[in-house]
Protein backbone atom coordinates (compact mmCIF):
# COMPACT_ATOMS: atom_id res chain seq x y z
CA UNK A 1 0.00 0.00 0.00
CA UNK A 2 1.37 3.30 -0.92
CA UNK A 3 2.06 5.94 1.85
CA UNK A 4 -1.06 8.26 2.68
CA UNK A 5 -0.81 11.73 1.61
CA UNK A 6 -0.96 13.28 5.24
CA UNK A 7 -2.70 16.92 5.22
CA UNK A 8 -2.32 18.91 7.88
CA UNK A 9 -5.45 21.76 8.64
CA UNK A 10 -4.22 24.21 11.10
CA UNK A 11 -7.19 25.35 13.24
CA UNK A 12 -8.11 28.25 15.56
CA UNK A 13 -10.97 29.89 17.57
CA UNK A 14 -12.96 31.46 15.34
CA UNK A 15 -11.80 29.62 12.26
CA UNK A 16 -14.56 29.70 9.67
CA UNK A 17 -16.11 26.88 9.44
CA UNK A 18 -17.21 26.50 5.59
CA UNK A 19 -12.85 26.76 5.31
CA UNK A 20 -12.32 23.77 7.50
CA UNK A 21 -15.47 21.78 5.78
CA UNK A 22 -14.96 22.90 1.86
CA UNK A 23 -11.62 21.34 1.96
CA UNK A 24 -11.85 18.21 4.01
CA UNK A 25 -14.90 17.25 1.46
CA UNK A 26 -12.90 17.50 -1.34
CA UNK A 27 -10.16 15.48 -0.19
CA UNK A 28 -12.32 12.53 1.48
CA UNK A 29 -14.09 12.30 -1.99
CA UNK A 30 -11.27 11.94 -3.75
CA UNK A 31 -10.30 9.24 -1.31
CA UNK A 32 -13.96 7.41 -2.56
CA UNK A 33 -12.11 7.99 -5.89
CA UNK A 34 -8.98 5.79 -5.18
CA UNK A 35 -7.15 8.88 -3.96
CA UNK A 36 -5.00 8.08 -0.37
CA UNK A 37 -5.41 11.14 1.86
CA UNK A 38 -4.91 11.44 5.35
CA UNK A 39 -6.47 14.73 6.96
CA UNK A 40 -4.84 15.74 10.03
CA UNK A 41 -6.62 18.37 11.87
CA UNK A 42 -4.39 20.55 14.38
CA UNK A 43 -4.52 23.78 16.48
CA UNK A 44 -1.56 26.03 17.96
CA UNK A 45 -1.92 23.56 21.24
CA UNK A 46 -3.43 20.50 20.27
CA UNK A 47 -6.69 21.69 21.89
CA UNK A 48 -10.17 21.65 20.58
CA UNK A 49 -11.26 24.97 18.47
CA UNK A 50 -14.30 26.87 18.59
CA UNK A 51 -15.46 27.58 14.91
CA UNK A 52 -17.03 30.76 13.80
CA UNK A 53 -20.76 29.39 13.95
CA UNK A 54 -19.68 28.27 17.60
CA UNK A 55 -19.36 24.50 16.41
CA UNK A 56 -17.03 22.99 18.51
CA UNK A 57 -13.89 21.17 16.53
CA UNK A 58 -11.94 18.29 18.14
CA UNK A 59 -8.37 18.22 16.73
CA UNK A 60 -6.08 15.51 15.94
CA UNK A 61 -2.70 16.92 17.29
CA UNK A 62 -0.95 19.91 18.20
CA UNK A 63 0.94 22.21 15.38
CA UNK A 64 4.52 21.17 17.58
CA UNK A 65 3.90 17.37 17.37
CA UNK A 66 5.84 15.47 14.42
CA UNK A 67 3.07 14.95 11.66
CA UNK A 68 4.92 13.93 8.72
CA UNK A 69 2.51 16.21 6.92
CA UNK A 70 2.64 16.50 2.61
CA UNK A 71 0.68 19.47 2.85
CA UNK A 72 -0.31 22.32 5.01
CA UNK A 73 -4.05 23.91 4.75
CA UNK A 74 -3.79 27.34 7.41
CA UNK A 75 -7.77 28.25 8.17
CA UNK A 76 -9.04 31.85 7.85
CA UNK A 77 -11.77 33.21 10.26
CA UNK A 78 -13.82 36.94 10.44
CA UNK A 79 -11.05 37.54 13.03
CA UNK A 80 -8.67 38.92 10.71
CA UNK A 81 -7.36 40.87 9.55
CA UNK A 82 -9.24 43.40 11.90
CA UNK A 83 -7.21 41.11 14.80
CA UNK A 84 -3.74 40.64 15.17
CA UNK A 85 -2.31 37.10 14.07
CA UNK A 86 -1.44 36.03 17.43
CA UNK A 87 2.20 34.73 18.55
CA UNK A 88 1.21 31.11 18.78
CA UNK A 89 -0.76 30.80 15.45
CA UNK A 90 2.23 32.60 13.73
CA UNK A 91 5.04 30.03 15.65
CA UNK A 92 2.07 27.13 14.52
CA UNK A 93 2.55 28.07 11.20
CA UNK A 94 5.75 28.36 10.83
CA UNK A 95 6.56 24.94 12.58
CA UNK A 96 4.07 23.20 10.06
CA UNK A 97 5.12 25.14 6.67
CA UNK A 98 9.39 24.48 7.49
CA UNK A 99 7.79 20.19 8.12
CA UNK A 100 5.86 20.54 4.21
CA UNK A 101 6.63 20.45 1.11
CA UNK A 102 3.62 22.40 0.00
CA UNK A 103 1.72 25.28 2.17
CA UNK A 104 -1.38 26.68 1.29
CA UNK A 105 -4.13 29.07 3.19
CA UNK A 106 -7.87 29.77 2.86
CA UNK A 107 -9.44 33.16 2.45
CA UNK A 108 -7.82 34.84 5.59
CA UNK A 109 -5.59 32.86 6.53
CA UNK A 110 -3.34 34.65 4.10
CA UNK A 111 -2.80 37.08 6.48
CA UNK A 112 -1.14 34.09 9.30
CA UNK A 113 0.97 33.03 6.56
CA UNK A 114 1.94 37.08 5.82
CA UNK A 115 2.42 37.76 9.62
CA UNK A 116 4.71 34.64 9.64
CA UNK A 117 7.03 35.56 6.78
CA UNK A 118 5.74 32.88 4.74
CA UNK A 119 4.81 34.80 1.42
CA UNK A 120 7.51 37.75 1.52
CA UNK A 121 8.84 38.22 -2.21
CA UNK A 122 5.55 35.71 -3.30
CA UNK A 123 2.88 36.17 -5.39
CA UNK A 124 -0.61 35.55 -2.78
CA UNK A 125 -4.49 36.75 -2.51
CA UNK A 126 -7.27 36.52 -0.21
CA UNK A 127 -10.66 37.92 -0.05
CA UNK A 128 -11.73 40.34 -2.20
CA UNK A 129 -12.41 42.94 0.80
CA UNK A 130 -9.10 42.35 1.96
CA UNK A 131 -6.79 42.57 -0.65
CA UNK A 132 -5.97 45.97 -0.31
CA UNK A 133 -5.30 45.61 3.92
CA UNK A 134 -2.92 42.80 2.82
CA UNK A 135 -0.90 44.35 0.65
CA UNK A 136 -1.01 47.38 2.75
CA UNK A 137 -0.10 45.75 6.33
CA UNK A 138 2.73 43.04 4.01
CA UNK A 139 4.04 45.59 1.37
CA UNK A 140 7.00 42.01 0.72
CA UNK A 141 3.88 40.43 -0.79
CA UNK A 142 2.69 40.94 -3.94
CA UNK A 143 -1.11 40.67 -3.70
CA UNK A 144 -3.42 39.61 -6.94
CA UNK A 145 -6.79 40.85 -6.03
CA UNK A 146 -9.06 39.43 -8.95
CA UNK A 147 -7.33 35.64 -8.41
CA UNK A 148 -9.43 32.35 -7.11
CA UNK A 149 -6.08 31.59 -5.75
CA UNK A 150 -2.04 31.63 -6.48
CA UNK A 151 0.28 29.36 -7.04
CA UNK A 152 3.28 30.44 -6.39
CA UNK A 153 6.13 27.89 -5.91
CA UNK A 154 5.28 26.02 -3.35
CA UNK A 155 2.55 28.26 -1.51
CA UNK A 156 -0.54 28.19 -2.43
CA UNK A 157 -3.02 31.24 -1.49
CA UNK A 158 -6.60 31.32 -2.44
CA UNK A 159 -9.57 33.59 -1.92
CA UNK A 160 -12.90 33.91 0.34
CA UNK A 161 -14.82 30.69 1.67
CA UNK A 162 -15.74 29.11 -1.01
CA UNK A 163 -12.21 29.00 -2.75
CA UNK A 164 -11.06 26.52 -0.32
CA UNK A 165 -12.67 24.15 -2.88
CA UNK A 166 -11.15 25.39 -6.09
CA UNK A 167 -7.97 25.41 -4.33
CA UNK A 168 -8.48 21.78 -2.60
CA UNK A 169 -9.39 20.56 -6.55
CA UNK A 170 -6.32 22.70 -7.86
CA UNK A 171 -4.49 20.13 -5.57
CA UNK A 172 -6.06 16.63 -6.23
CA UNK A 173 -5.89 17.74 -10.13
CA UNK A 174 -2.13 18.08 -8.92
CA UNK A 175 -1.55 15.21 -7.39
CA UNK A 176 -3.63 12.30 -9.25
CA UNK A 177 -4.78 14.49 -12.50
CA UNK A 178 -7.77 15.69 -14.44
CA UNK A 179 -9.87 12.69 -14.73
CA UNK A 180 -10.11 12.10 -10.69
CA UNK A 181 -10.48 15.62 -9.90
CA UNK A 182 -13.40 16.50 -12.72
CA UNK A 183 -15.21 13.48 -10.83
CA UNK A 184 -14.57 15.16 -7.50
CA UNK A 185 -15.67 18.49 -8.93
CA UNK A 186 -19.16 16.99 -10.63
CA UNK A 187 -20.24 14.85 -7.09
CA UNK A 188 -19.59 18.40 -5.05
CA UNK A 189 -21.83 20.06 -8.56
CA UNK A 190 -18.96 22.55 -8.25
CA UNK A 191 -16.72 24.19 -11.41
CA UNK A 192 -13.67 22.07 -11.62
CA UNK A 193 -12.17 25.58 -12.43
CA UNK A 194 -14.29 28.68 -12.09
CA UNK A 195 -14.98 30.74 -14.72
CA UNK A 196 -14.11 34.21 -14.41
CA UNK A 197 -12.26 36.14 -11.18
CA UNK A 198 -13.62 36.95 -7.53
CA UNK A 199 -13.96 40.60 -8.81
CA UNK A 200 -17.64 39.20 -10.26
CA UNK A 201 -17.98 39.13 -6.49
CA UNK A 202 -16.99 41.95 -5.25
CA UNK A 203 -18.44 45.60 -6.32
CA UNK A 204 -16.13 47.89 -8.42
CA UNK A 205 -15.97 50.83 -6.22
CA UNK A 206 -14.92 50.34 -2.48
CA UNK A 207 -12.95 52.93 -0.24
CA UNK A 208 -13.97 55.75 1.43
CA UNK A 209 -15.33 58.88 0.34
CA UNK A 210 -12.94 61.54 -1.48
CA UNK A 211 -11.65 63.98 1.41
CA UNK A 212 -12.13 67.15 -0.90
CA UNK A 213 -15.83 68.76 -0.99
CA UNK A 214 -15.16 69.24 -4.53
CA UNK A 215 -14.65 65.48 -5.87
CA UNK A 216 -17.68 64.48 -3.46
CA UNK A 217 -19.82 66.81 -5.28
CA UNK A 218 -18.75 65.27 -8.52
CA UNK A 219 -19.01 61.47 -7.33
CA UNK A 220 -22.40 62.33 -6.16
CA UNK A 221 -23.70 63.92 -9.98
CA UNK A 222 -22.06 60.76 -11.67
CA UNK A 223 -23.76 58.12 -9.10
CA UNK A 224 -27.32 59.92 -9.75
CA UNK A 225 -27.10 59.81 -13.57
CA UNK A 226 -24.22 56.98 -14.99
CA UNK A 227 -25.99 57.48 -18.60
CA UNK A 228 -25.16 61.48 -18.64
CA UNK A 229 -22.75 63.12 -20.69
CA UNK A 230 -19.40 63.02 -18.02
CA UNK A 231 -16.85 64.04 -19.95
CA UNK A 232 -13.87 65.33 -18.38
CA UNK A 233 -14.78 68.87 -20.13
CA UNK A 234 -18.23 69.22 -18.95
CA UNK A 235 -17.21 67.39 -15.15
CA UNK A 236 -14.67 70.53 -14.87
CA UNK A 237 -17.44 72.99 -15.80
CA UNK A 238 -19.63 71.83 -13.26
CA UNK A 239 -17.27 72.19 -10.65
CA UNK A 240 -15.71 75.26 -11.52
CA UNK A 241 -12.01 73.95 -12.31
CA UNK A 242 -10.02 73.18 -15.29
CA UNK A 243 -10.30 70.01 -16.97
CA UNK A 244 -6.30 69.47 -15.54
CA UNK A 245 -7.05 70.53 -12.08
CA UNK A 246 -10.15 67.97 -11.56
CA UNK A 247 -7.60 65.41 -12.98
CA UNK A 248 -5.23 66.35 -11.03
CA UNK A 249 -7.64 65.71 -7.73
CA UNK A 250 -8.42 62.39 -9.03
CA UNK A 251 -5.17 61.40 -9.40
CA UNK A 252 -4.43 62.35 -5.84
CA UNK A 253 -6.86 61.16 -3.82
CA UNK A 254 -7.82 58.01 -6.13
CA UNK A 255 -5.46 56.99 -8.09
CA UNK A 256 -7.42 57.07 -11.21
CA UNK A 257 -8.71 59.51 -14.38
CA UNK A 258 -12.12 60.96 -14.09
CA UNK A 259 -12.77 59.02 -17.09
CA UNK A 260 -11.86 55.66 -15.20
CA UNK A 261 -14.36 56.63 -12.02
CA UNK A 262 -17.34 57.22 -14.74
CA UNK A 263 -16.24 54.04 -16.20
CA UNK A 264 -16.51 52.43 -12.72
CA UNK A 265 -19.63 53.91 -12.03
CA UNK A 266 -21.32 53.08 -15.10
CA UNK A 267 -19.92 49.44 -14.27
CA UNK A 268 -21.58 48.67 -11.22
CA UNK A 269 -24.60 50.63 -12.51
CA UNK A 270 -25.12 47.79 -15.37
CA UNK A 271 -24.36 45.06 -12.83
CA UNK A 272 -26.98 46.53 -10.31
CA UNK A 273 -29.30 46.66 -13.14
CA UNK A 274 -28.70 42.95 -14.63
CA UNK A 275 -29.08 41.68 -10.49
CA UNK A 276 -32.38 43.44 -10.77
CA UNK A 277 -33.55 41.04 -13.76
CA UNK A 278 -32.90 44.03 -16.77
CA UNK A 279 -32.05 42.93 -19.55
CA UNK A 280 -28.28 43.17 -21.09
CA UNK A 281 -29.71 45.61 -23.45
CA UNK A 282 -31.63 47.97 -21.11
CA UNK A 283 -28.73 48.06 -18.48
CA UNK A 284 -25.65 49.22 -21.39
CA UNK A 285 -28.54 52.10 -21.76
CA UNK A 286 -29.69 53.15 -18.81
CA UNK A 287 -25.88 52.92 -17.43
CA UNK A 288 -24.76 54.78 -20.21
CA UNK A 289 -22.18 51.95 -22.27
CA UNK A 290 -24.47 53.16 -24.99
CA UNK A 291 -25.02 49.79 -26.41
CA UNK A 292 -25.04 46.37 -25.52
CA UNK A 293 -21.72 44.97 -27.06
CA UNK A 294 -19.69 47.96 -25.32
CA UNK A 295 -21.23 46.52 -22.00
CA UNK A 296 -20.17 43.29 -23.25
CA UNK A 297 -16.46 44.14 -23.89
CA UNK A 298 -16.57 45.81 -20.55
CA UNK A 299 -17.69 43.05 -18.54
CA UNK A 300 -15.24 40.62 -20.30
CA UNK A 301 -12.53 43.37 -19.37
CA UNK A 302 -13.50 43.76 -15.74
CA UNK A 303 -14.62 39.79 -15.01
CA UNK A 304 -13.74 37.68 -17.73
CA UNK A 305 -16.81 36.80 -18.29
CA UNK A 306 -19.81 38.41 -20.33
CA UNK A 307 -22.79 40.44 -19.17
CA UNK A 308 -25.63 37.32 -20.06
CA UNK A 309 -23.29 34.61 -18.75
CA UNK A 310 -22.66 37.09 -15.03
CA UNK A 311 -26.33 37.46 -15.04
CA UNK A 312 -27.52 33.75 -14.87
CA UNK A 313 -24.51 32.88 -12.26
CA UNK A 314 -26.17 35.90 -10.09
CA UNK A 315 -30.00 35.88 -10.80
CA UNK A 316 -31.85 35.22 -7.15
CA UNK A 317 -32.15 31.67 -5.93
CA UNK A 318 -35.98 32.17 -6.90
CA UNK A 319 -35.63 33.03 -10.37
CA UNK A 320 -33.99 28.93 -10.32
CA UNK A 321 -35.84 26.34 -12.87
CA UNK A 322 -37.20 23.68 -10.77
Amino acid sequence: MPRAHRVGILVFDGVKLLDVAGPSEVFSEANRSGAGYELVLCSPDGEQVVSSTGMRIPVDASAGDDLGLDTVLVMGGDLFPGTPVGAGLVAAARRLAARAARVTSVCTGAFILAEAGLLDGRRATTHWKHTRTLQRAYPLVSVDPDAIFVRDGGVYTSAGVSAGIDLALALVEEDHGGELARTVAQALVVFLQRPGGQSQFSPSLRGPRPRTPLLRAVFDEVAADPAGDHSVRRLAARANVSPRHLSRLFKEELGMTPAKYVEAVRFDAAKSMLDAGHSVTHAAERAGFGSSESLRRAFVQHLGIPPRSYQQRFLSTGRASG
